[in-house]
């Protein structure tokens, strides 16, 4: 059978909530005013615990933090495992954006308040992204996490529900 067909769509979606509930795996919706334009995307698949993306490396720790792609991804992926779980603890949802070649890896809404997160773990800063985003959506906050603005360590320590 297709994959789109609308009963595989469901069955899928009731497998992504299932995992949700479990705390292994979570399906980010993406950020938009437009209730169709929300449903009609794909969600963004974020891991509750990034144990379970490097206990299926076979690559070492210091391997994968020599490789920009990948180290990239396992930060990434570790902001977003923590605001996951942050996010039962301080009450706000956690939502991706992207309009074409734009994206802001993580939008944090907690009522009116909209927080904009652009992760990026080397030195080069395309802000490409943040800029669109603020234009279309004229958030409360934009946040550069990595190398070039709040290093990753440092926003690991902090509750994000401070930022609202």
């Amino acid at each position: 059978g297709q994959l789109l067909d609308a009963g595989n769509t469901t069955t899928l979606s009731h497998y992504l909530k299932l995992l949700d509930t479990a705390g292994l795996l979570a399906g980010l919706e993406k950020f938009s005013t437009n209730e169709i334009s929300k449903r009609a995307s794909s969600p963004k698949f974020q891991v509750h615990n990034t144990a379970l993306i490097s206990a299926q490396r076979e690559d070492k720790f210091k391997t994968v933090q020599t490789k920009p792609n990948e180290w990239g991804r396992m930060v990434e992926s570790a902001i977003g495992a923590y605001l996951i779980n942050q996010s039962f603890i301080d009450g706000f949802s956690i939502h991706y954006w992207r309009e074409g070649n734009d994206e802001v890896d993580f939008v944090l809404k907690k009522g009116d308040k909209v927080i904009g997160l652009e992760v990026k773990s080397g030195s080069s800063l395309s802000g490409g992204g943040m800029i669109a985003f603020k234009k279309r959506f004229n958030p409360d906050r934009i946040l550069l996490i990595g190398d070039v603005g709040l290093p990753w360590q440092e926003f690991l320590r902090i509750s994000p529900g401070s930022l609202f």
